[in-house]
């Protein structure tokens, strides 16, 4: 009986959310507790690897960011193929919409929070614009199964297909602005290899982890280059042929992408939340929830996501690029908008990269402004979708 009500759990749309909400509240538990000590021990415990005359030491913290979260954008870049091969994306107009909502949703928050910056006198938190761009897949998805029944289906499809994009832009983001000291060499060595597993499926070549083991070894050249390493796990994923040449599977693609699901859902990212998300209240009083820092992320993804994704879907409308279902309301899109606005583990990410040689302050009101704007963009997509319905 309790093993089926795990199972019964695990089917649930909003399990993936639910897992990261309580890992995330462990390690605030963990933090504010006499064990913050050792965990952060554990945390900053060196962990060396070597293979062959490959050789790499970072502390636990990073082997996650580094290491388990390029498995995590290899599984969104897998999705993220299938989508554009023959999903929502492989639609143009389809595509528009959620295109344009999503360019909103990065824009807009990122004026936002440059504006409160600049108008608080902090030029040098600038750099953290990126922080409010981000959406939790995880989370929005969660967060919109609880108003799941009140809503017409082709909102859920907007919603997961903005995400998709958003994750995209994530992606160019780390891409364009978080390299450093190119080690040309080493990412001569890893486009090397993205161009040889590019040419694999034209040679008849299509077994799942054949790609697996080369974006492996990507990602080692790819760490030594000073590009960020999880862009690997992107890159490998537009590698993964669609079609299979083989009886004994039918798309290495979906394969990779089901056997990777719950490891990324239930493992990588709860994980990630484990070791990124935990900040200590010490100190902390109304002071730290009006700094600059905390006023800008939560205005920007509160505010910012639900005004940009509006915004643009609505100009899409105008310019007659995109078409707005019958059935979808402005509360609605009003709504999912919001929901955007969960950036959590995304927004910790970026906010990680953008202020890694900022000290422990910075890093608590980081995270300290990605919960509380995470957390009224989520109230306030669920009240605004709670009340509608399809035929609303």
């Amino acid at each position: 009986m309790p093993l089926q009500k795990i199972r019964n759990f695990f089917e649930l749309e909003a399990a993936a959310g639910i897992t990261l909400g309580i890992s995330a509240l462990i390690a605030i538990i963990i933090a504010n507790s006499p064990l913050s000590g050792a965990f952060d021990n554990w945390l900053h415990y060196e962990i060396p690897v070597q293979i062959g005359t490959w050789s790499h030491t970072a502390d636990v913290k990073h082997w996650v960011k580094d290491g388990l979260m390029a498995i995590f954008f290899f599984h969104v870049g897998l999705e993220i193929k299938k989508e554009i091969m023959e999903g929502e994306l492989s639609d143009a107009k389809k595509l528009a919409l959620p295109v344009f909502g999503a360019l909103g949703g990065m824009i807009m928050p990122a004026l936002i929070f440059i504006a409160v910056i600049m108008l608080e006198g902090h030029q040098d938190l600038i750099k953290g614009w990126t922080i409010p761009v981000a959406t939790d897949i995880a989370f929005a998805v969660a967060a919109i199964a609880v108003v799941a029944k009140n809503i017409p289906s082709s909102l859920k499809i907007f919603l997961l297909t903005l995400a998709v994009v958003d994750d995209l832009g994530a992606v160019v983001l780390i891409a364009a602005l978080y390299s450093s000291n190119i080690d040309y060499v080493a990412l001569s060595w890893s486009l090397g290899i993205f161009v040889v597993l590019l040419a694999l499926p034209r040679l008849g070549i299509r077994r799942p982890w054949v790609f697996v083991m080369g974006g492996l070894v990507m990602w080692a050249f790819m760490l030594q280059s000073g590009f960020h390493p999880t862009l690997a796990g992107v890159m490998t994923a537009i590698t993964v042929p669609l079609k299979s040449n083989s009886d004994a599977f039918e798309s290495p693609l979906e394969d990779l992408h089901d056997d990777f699901s719950a490891w990324v859902k239930y493992a990588i990212m709860p994980l990630f939340a484990l070791t990124h998300a935990g900040f200590s209240f010490s100190g902390m009083g109304i002071s730290t929830i009006l700094s600059p820092l905390v006023v800008a992320i939560v205005c920007g993804l509160s505010i910012g996501k639900p005004l940009g994704v509006l915004g643009m879907v609505y100009f899409s409308k105008i310019i007659g690029i995109a078409r707005i279902p019958e059935n979808i309301t402005m509360r609605q899109l009003l709504g999912v908008g919001a929901l955007c606005g969960i950036g959590f583990t995304m927004s910790l990410f970026l906010g990680g990269l953008s202020y890694a040689d900022k000290g422990e302050i910075i890093s608590n009101e980081l995270k300290m402004g990605v919960f509380l704007g995470s957390i009224i963009s989520g109230i306030i997509g669920i009240a605004l979708l709670a009340k509608s319905n399809e035929k609303a």
